[in-house]
């Protein structure tokens, strides 16, 4: 038999939103160099690979070109596969055992929760080509281990930025986080994210950037629970709840591919 292999598309309740995530189950040991191929393959901001152990499950992440410390779409994602194929319980929690850590997902219904750790940015002198690239101007900017963190005045310069990706290719950073305060109803802040230095030009809905995002809009309003809208084309929801030096992330995922390497 060949190795299981899905597509599912996370933080969304229908297919062809959110953030697709291709998750891998794996039978045997795997090498770096094999998981990169693959990821280069599907071609998808990240492919998870899941493999058995004590406890849990071992879980990597890589983009088309490198492998990262942290994903929260591809998270979900593998959760969700792990149940609608029957290796978990249907009550059970997923265990992942990562390069960030000890991850968990449990369910709430039709939603999945993940605890993650929180990565706050501390306040950062921007580099000059960091504005320049974005064609905004900032009224924050700040930096955690893995992004840049820029609040825009408005959710409409937010949905308009269209950034030099060549120029956002040189800084020294995953990724750029683009935000400000929502004006549609029903979400808190809005988001996006541009990591085109690790092979992803726009992530369509960015977990792990939300464990940034959940205590920058925790100390601005004031609430622990808050709900961010990812603004890319396809679009997502990201339930956040700051606990602490933790983040509970919560969204919907839909499986739209099954299938298997030959």
């Amino acid at each position: 038999m060949g190795t299981p292999i899905f597509t599912v598309d996370a933080f969304s309740q229908q297919p062809f939103a959110g953030n697709p995530a291709a998750v891998c189950i794996l039978g045997e040991v795997r090498d770096a160099a094999w998981m990169q191929a693959v990821a280069g393959e599907m071609n998808l901001a990240e492919t998870a690979f899941l493999s058995r152990r004590a406890e849990g499950f071992d879980l990597r992440w890589f983009t088309p070109t490198v492998e990262v410390d942290l994903c929260g779409h591809a998270t979900l994602a593998s959760a969700h596969v792990l149940w609608e194929v029957g290796h978990l319980p249907p009550t059970g929690a997923a265990r992942f055992h990562t390069r960030s850590g000890l991850l968990t997902a449990t369910r709430r219904g039709a939603r999945i929760e993940m605890d993650f750790p929180a990565e706050p940015d501390e306040p950062a002198s921007p580099p000059s080509d960091l504005a320049k690239a974005l064609g905004v101007t900032p009224i924050h900017v700040g930096r955690n281990r893995f992004d840049y963190l820029v609040e825009v005045a408005s959710e409409t310069i937010v949905r308009a930025v269209k950034p030099d990706l060549a120029l956002l290719a040189t800084l020294p950073v995953r990724g750029v986080i683009v935000t400000s305060r929502a004006s549609s109803p029903g979400f808190d802040f809005v988001s996006r994210f541009f990591a085109p230095g690790a092979g992803i030009p726009e992530d369509p809905v960015t977990g792990s950037a939300h464990c940034c995002l959940g205590p920058f809009w925790r100390a601005r309003l004031g609430k622990d629970g808050l709900v961010g809208y990812q603004a890319s084309a396809r679009g997502g929801v990201v339930q956040v709840r700051v606990q602490g030096e933790r983040v509970i992330l919560g969204g919907h995922a839909v499986t739209v591919l099954r299938g298997e390497l030959a």
